[in-house]
């Protein structure tokens, strides 16, 4: 039987049909990736962004291959859920145009070189006088201060200068470049956090204030296992491969037909593990009775685990482990992994529909909220899409 919902209903669905976000409005000066990922954050969870492109060419992102119909796809990805204005920030009219969105924003996401902002007269000192409740938030290189902070900065080049590429590859092999922009990412999302920290402060303080990450700060703060190795003994963490740096064994391991991974944690798995690979004779070993022993003496227990590994293929291995609870897994590539009914039931993939790329797809949320629907609500935008609608 039809029920009429009730007034108090309709409004509740109607507020759970909207994002965590909604009704706070964004304006992104950003361009490459820690930027414009801290604005995809803010605008998968509902948040209004409003990307600022300069005249002619927008965000360099937009010439980065692969295409889809001319579109580029890496632009397409983090830069959903926006909206496009083309603004010159050096004439008087764009600057005005600027300064009258700010009027009526929440947040500012900036990229630029310290003092780049305060030189258009635009730095957040000049923004909080037109709008006091203003977050504005700010990614560098090396940060705000101290004698680098006038140096550009990319992930490539802080990947190296914080210590994370020296820790890559083969222990006797040269220094590796993590093949993801880690330290953009982590950058963007320390800034996300940071912008809803602000945010939630605000309500406290009745004010909005300065956020601030570099890639600098992001590169050094995921070293966690290595700054405590640097704290402890002051030497320098060196290069491990496959090995873990306080877990063993914690690795990458080749069966009779491929590699899987397995990650032996927990003191009952070691003793279960030892027992599924044939090994229970390393159970009373001294040189692996516990962890701290294991990770000491790991260039002698891998090959036992290898010679052990080899004789079965890695289904076998795998089924047994995962009985018995041991983390364990197939390595896949990332067009296996981004179909995989895991991915696909966690909604980590979802489809886009692009008025020049036609139907793409995109990657979902990594977090989700009971009572609040964070969605793909448009594309990305083209170069200044919604001039005439936002000006």
């Amino acid at each position: 039987m039809y029920t009429k919902s009730t007034e108090a209903e309709v409004l509740e669905m109607s507020e759970l049909a909207k994002g965590a976000l909604d009704g706070i409005k964004v304006l992104e000066l950003a361009t490459f990736i820690a930027g414009p990922y801290c604005a995809m954050m803010l605008a998968d969870q509902g948040a209004d962004v409003i990307k600022i492109e300069r005249p002619g060419v927008g965000d360099e992102n937009r010439t980065e291959p692969p295409f889809i119909n001319g579109e580029s796809a890496p632009f397409m990805l983090w830069n959903r859920n926006k909206r496009s204005v083309v603004l010159d920030l050096k004439s008087k009219q764009g600057k005005a145009q600027f300064l009258k969105l700010v009027e009526g924003a929440d947040v500012v996401v900036e990229n630029f070189r310290p003092g780049a902002m305060e030189r258009l007269g635009l730095g957040y000192d000049a923004l909080k006088e037109r709008n006091p409740g203003l977050v504005y938030a700010s990614i560098s290189g090396y940060g705000r201060t101290g004698e680098m902070s006038q140096r550009g900065g990319f992930d490539l080049v802080l990947q190296g200068f914080t210590g994370l590429m020296a820790l890559t590859g083969p222990a006797d092999h040269v220094p590796h470049r993590l093949p993801i922009p880690v330290c953009d990412i982590a950058a963007g999302l320390y800034l996300t956090v940071g912008v809803l920290t602000a945010l939630q402060a605000r309500t406290r303080l009745g004010r909005g204030q300065r956020v601030e990450t570099s890639l600098l700060e992001a590169g050094l703060s995921l070293q966690l296992y290595e700054a405590a190795a640097v704290f402890s003994d002051g030497t320098a963490p060196k290069k491990l491969g496959q090995k873990h740096r306080g877990v063993a064994p914690y690795q990458v391991f080749c069966t009779q037909t491929d590699h899987i991974t397995v990650g032996v944690a927990q003191q009952n798995f070691w003793n279960h593990f030892c027992e599924i690979a044939g090994l229970s004779g390393l159970v009373g070993d001294p040189r692996f009775a516990s962890n701290a022993k294991r990770v000491a003496n790991i260039d002698e227990l891998v090959p036992l685990i290898e010679e052990a590994l080899a004789k079965h293929p890695s289904t076998y291995w795998l089924e047994r482990l995962d009985k018995a609870g041991i983390p364990s897994g197939v390595i896949q590539t990332t067009d296996v992994a981004l179909s995989h009914p895991a991915a696909l039931e966690r909604r980590m993939v979802l489809d886009v529909e692009h008025p020049i790329a036609g139907h793409t797809k995109t990657l979902g949320m990594a977090f989700k909220l009971s009572d609040s629907v964070a969605d793909i609500r448009r594309p990305a935008p083209l170069l200044g899409q919604h001039n005439e609608e936002l000006l």
